[in-house]
């Protein structure tokens, strides 16, 4: 079994939810008592959030940098970059060491081709929603259309993430306000939603929607868990 280098702490909440997946996916693949070698890097979420919303991304390039080449110099095998928005930086971070990094993206394109989807929809932070490293990766590499909500309900989307999911407050009201902008998107042809914020599948549920939803923590853990047990 590989060691795997958990990047955490963005939040803790969806971090948590990693370490227990991929103990479970390990338990069910080995049975007995087995569970995942892993190294966890956890990093301050305020400090984050703060360099995240000051547009300070080469600070935050030398702080995954850092943890990357931590957890690889403690005899991690290859890294998981626990969220979403940061895997900004992947390429950055993969130029630094000498061990594998596990896109998000490519774990989730690859579920959506298994599903011979052509057209899907990506809800996440106002930085994954609004740039283009996850979702011209997703259109550029795999070649599956990629959608996203209006302005307006971009805001909604961050500011739930930020001022709810990560702090552990699941609103009723928040996920229907989800619910419905998910509607919209469906309206506009998304055949799929990728639930692009390791904290959003922790307020909806598959089903709480009629078309398939891409739950990027859960496909992220199992495809560190196939990468760890591979021969």
């Amino acid at each position: 079994m590989k060691t795997i280098g958990l990047i955490g702490g963005m939040s803790w909440e969806s971090s948590l939810e990693y370490y227990r997946m991929i103990n479970e996916l390990v338990k069910l693949e080995l049975g007995d008592l087995h569970s995942c070698k892993s190294i966890m890097y956890s990093v301050d979420f305020a400090e984050i959030e703060l360099l995240q919303h000051n547009s300070q991304w080469e600070e935050l390039s030398d702080i995954m940098i850092h943890a990357a080449s931590s957890l690889e110099k403690a005899g991690a095998d290859f890294i998981v970059i626990c969220t979403n928005t940061m895997h900004k930086m992947a390429d950055d971070v993969q130029n630094k060491i000498s061990i594998p990094l596990l896109h998000i993206a490519d774990a989730v394109s690859n579920e959506i081709i298994g599903m011979r989807l052509k057209k899907v929809a990506l809800l996440g932070t106002r930085f994954t929603m609004s740039q283009d490293f996850y979702k011209g990766r997703i259109k550029d590499k795999y070649g599956i259309d990629v959608i996203v909500p209006n302005e307006e309900d971009k805001n909604v989307i961050h500011d739930v993430i930020y001022k709810e999911l990560v702090k552990g407050i699941f609103k009723e009201s928040s996920k229907k306000k989800y619910i419905e902008i998910i509607q919209k998107l469906i309206e506009q042809g998304a055949e799929g939603i990728i639930l692009g914020c390791t904290e959003i599948p922790l307020l909806i549920k598959q089903q709480d929607v009629n078309i398939p939803i891409f739950d990027t923590a859960s496909i992220h853990a199992r495809a560190a868990v196939k990468y760890a047990l591979e021969q």
